[in-house]
């Protein structure tokens, strides 16, 4: 079948799924107002509300609800007040949140950012009133603070950390929520008079019920934009937003060769530039205690791609992602630079990771929309030992030179709701070594109304070392983004030469795709389901040089709820042609022909509000080849003892018959291997909350995979296989890890942390199959575990309250 009969088929498919569009009913709400007043006298947040300016100033009324049942006003017995004051310093928040049935209202204590099973309050604060960025903050009814920056480009960010003050009180008419945020945690204008976008929210959990003070109509989604009006605030001085984070760490790792102890210390510092602009930087890091990467048996091509847990590079980087092209693990990564070594040699004590001397970012956006972020990393010099393994003589060599890592992003917002963005990133290294540069030109544009979208982008990058290559990536997608039929088509080139793996992670190259997408929604309850969605999507990729499919998928899935809140979610999909992979061979134009595959998943998972709560997740894909398949089953209870206490266990099983992949390669021929391979995964996640300050947390994954050849294979230069007895090298694989994290928090203070973690782990490879769970799990126990127990505190001083204390002296 030819790429454009191809093409035609991918997009005839979607034109055919939307014929049926319904009216979209794009109709906006009216913006509510509310006026402030000012306040001179000192309030305590206590959740009591019992200061008499509290009785003086207008109230926020009459929400309505956002889902599921859109546009629905709030129950008089669930009606809810909140008034706003403001002095010279910080806003003040004074929520009423009735609720007839007080006993029932869910409460579950958890850490910081995280929700829990608990019934929210939140505010939304726009400071420039522009459609932007809201900074958002919430309550819990059992106390906990979140936190998060929010644009409609990026969603929520939730790694954003402010400081500011709360309390919740349950009461016998409902619940009580008192804030003070301080300006220090907002960004807005000089103006005198100044004129605030501004939203309230409210979760009733155990209905699954979510209001808003001013209507958003969910048509349309575009939830900044349809926020209420806040007046009143005026002639006020924004602070000096200085603070300065120092912290000390002790660690003792232990194993059966040594014991090592270490002790570090480093500051952290953010500093208000502007209104809009903030740096943060960090000297002498220390991420010692970072949660563990989910490492797996990786039998395939590309590199695992892993979480960035290190907060410094997930607080506030919504600007960085712009484009994809960070991959902020990749500073600090054990380097995969091309190290030349001498006949014989091998190296010993390879370093795992290479220390940052220090790193900063600068980042914010103006009240004109214009975005600015910068951030920089400078990783040391690192030598590894290289030994000749015939005369024993060692050597040192540089496996990573000083090296800077940039980042520099302009981000333009327009209308509100759109934007153009140009980033660059660049990697230069000390001496010789390769250098690197990616220039990217985004744009994302939208209609007044939000009814379509426009986005696109072009990508080029540059490597300079012993050779200078240069490539381009760029995208095109147009989609319509309200009312109950939504749809969208796009493509993609990528050439042969980009490489942005420097400083960003990007597997494929040489292609160019076209895909499309449409979905069917309710926008309101049926008798039968509380939200329903059907989403179809189609992709096709095909090689730029010879035109073969490298890809493609056709899928229909299903997302729904019911009455009582439990989630159903269903799909299909079908690969209908034969893909040629490039990637597989590990060899420049060679490919691996696959044949087409069908499968299915099916999900459930009950609903959270219950004690206990089942997720369910088969699934499968089968083949034109007989007998060759996969299947995986996934299956994760959870129970809350109390509202103090939960537990979540998750098992995952996959099981892949007569799979077929790339196991080695000579100077003749590139051998691939029949095999079987059968994971499981078992995993705990489990906290104790004292209260909302104080947490303890457990984390216990265990992974194991084993893969065995059954037939050896040789790869035709036409991309079939030959079956061949003249290999007999053992390329089986049999590989396990054990990780467990357990660890105590207390926010001590506010923005000040003490952290105890103790950890343990272990991992094993070998090339021998024993398909006993307890004899391999012994033996990845038994004498190869690694001990941590680290202690850490960090405290935070604001430059305006310090400056108190030294009068004081």
């Amino acid at each position: 079948m030819s790429r454009n009969l191809i093409v035609l088929l991918t997009v005839l498919t979607n034109t055919l799924f939307v014929n049926a569009q319904v009216d979209n009913k794009l109709q906006t709400y009216p913006k509510k107002e509310i006026t402030t007043q000012r306040i001179s006298s000192t309030m305590t947040i206590d959740g009591q509300l019992n200061e008499s300016e509290w009785l003086s100033v207008q109230p926020a009324t009459d929400f309505v609800m956002f889902e599921p049942d859109n546009g629905r006003p709030i129950a008089f017995e669930k009606r809810t007040e909140v008034k706003i004051l403001y002095d010279n310093d910080a806003i003040y928040v004074g929520a009423i949140l009735y609720d007839n049935e007080p006993n029932k209202i869910l409460k579950e204590l958890a850490e910081r950012d995280n929700f829990g099973v608990s019934d929210v309050f939140g505010i939304f604060i726009n400071g420039y009133n522009d459609g932007q960025q809201d900074f958002r903050f919430f309550v819990t009814a059992a106390g906990g603070q979140l936190d998060c920056v929010a644009t409609e480009q990026t969603g929520e960010d939730f790694s954003w950390n402010a400081i500011w003050e709360s309390k919740a009180k349950i009461t016998d008419f409902g619940w009580v929520v008192e804030m003070k945020v301080p300006y220090a945690a907002l960004r807005f204008s000089e103006e005198k008079n100044q004129t605030w976008g501004l939203n309230f929210v409210r979760e009733l959990r155990r209905d699954r019920q979510v209001y808003t003070w001013n209507p958003v109509n969910a048509n349309i989604g575009a939830i900044i934009q349809q926020a209420g009006i806040l007046k009143g605030i005026n002639e006020i001085k924004t602070p000096t937003r200085l603070f300065i984070i120092p912290y000390a760490s002790s660690y003792v790792n232990h194993n059966n060769n040594e014991t090592t102890k270490e002790f570090k210390g480093g500051l952290d510092i953010k500093y208000g530039i502007n209104d809009a602009y903030t740096l943060d930087a960090i000297l002498i890091p220390d991420f010692g205690q970072t949660r563990f990467d989910d490492v797996i048996l990786n039998l395939g091509p590309f590199e695992q791609q892993f979480n960035e847990n290190r907060p410094f590079f997930t607080e506030g980087t919504d600007l960085f992602n712009k484009g994809n092209l960070l991959y902020s693990r990749r500073i600090g990564e054990t380097p995969r630079l091309n190290i030349p070594l001498e006949e014989n040699e091998s190296f010993t004590n390879y370093p795992g990771s290479i220390n940052l001397l220090n790193a900063l970012k600068v980042s914010g956006r103006d009240k004109d929309g214009l975005g600015i972020g910068i951030l920089n990393a400078i990783s040391e010099r690192t030598s590894a030992t290289a030994v000749d393994e015939i005369t024993g003589e060692s050597r040192e060599v540089v496996v990573s030179p000083l090296t800077n890592y940039n980042v520099t992003v302009f981000d333009q917002r327009f209308n509100q709701n759109s934007s153009v963005t140009l980033i660059n990133t660049n990697v230069t290294r000390d001496g010789s070594f390769r250098d690197a540069n990616v220039t990217g030109l985004l744009f994302d544009l939208n209609t007044k109304k939000n009814t379509y979208n426009l986005s696109g982008d072009m990508k080029m990058s540059s490597i300079y070392g012993e050779t200078v290559k240069s490539g381009i990536n760029t995208s095109l997608y147009f989609a319509e983004t309200s009312g109950k039929v939504r749809f969208g088509i796009g493509g993609n080139y990528v050439s042969k030469d980009f490489d942005n793996n420097d400083l960003g992670i990007n597997f494929l190259t040489n292609f160019s795709s076209v895909y499309t997408n449409a979905s069917y929604r309710i926008l309101n309850p049926t008798k039968i389901f509380n939200t329903f969605r059907l989403n179809f999507n189609s992709y096709s990729e095909f090689n730029n040089e010879t035109g073969r499919i490298q890809s493609n998928n056709f899928n229909l899935n299903l997302n729904s709820t019911d009455k009582k809140n439990h989630y159903y979610g269903a799909g299909l999909n079908f690969n209908p042609f034969e893909t040629y992979d490039y990637y597989e061979p590990r060899s420049i134009g060679r490919y691996a022909i696959y044949p087409q595959t069908y499968g299915g998943f099916v999900y459930f998972s009950s609903n959270y509000n219950n004690k206990f709560a089942l997720d369910l997740n088969p699934s499968f894909t089968n083949t034109y080849e007989k007998d060759r398949y996969n299947y995986a089953f996934s299956v994760s209870p959870r129970y809350r003892f109390s509202d103090k206490f939960s537990m979540i266990y998750r098992f995952n099983y996959s099981k892949q018959n007569n799979e077929i992949g790339y196991i080695d390669r000579d100077v003749s021929s590139i051998y691939f291997a029949q095999r079987d391979r059968d994971t499981y995964t078992n995993s705990i996640t489990s906290k104790f909350s004292i209260n909302s300050d104080m947490n303890f947390n457990l984390l216990v994954r265990h992974y194991w995979s084993y893969a065995e050849n059954n037939t050896i294979l040789t790869l035709n230069e036409d991309g079939t296989f030959n079956e061949t007895s003249t290999y007999t090298n053992n390329r089986n694989s049999n590989f396990s890890t054990w990780n467990m994290d357990l660890t105590y928090s207390w926010w001590f203070a506010p923005g000040s942390q003490l952290s105890v973690l103790y950890r343990n782990n272990a991992g094993t490879f070998t090339r021998e199959i024993n398909r006993d769970f307890g004899s391999n799990f012994n033996t990845l126990i038994g004498d190869n575990l690694n001990h941590v127990f680290s202690v850490s505190i960090r405290y935070f001083i604001d430059y305006n309250q310090a400056k108190n204390w030294i009068k004081k002296v």
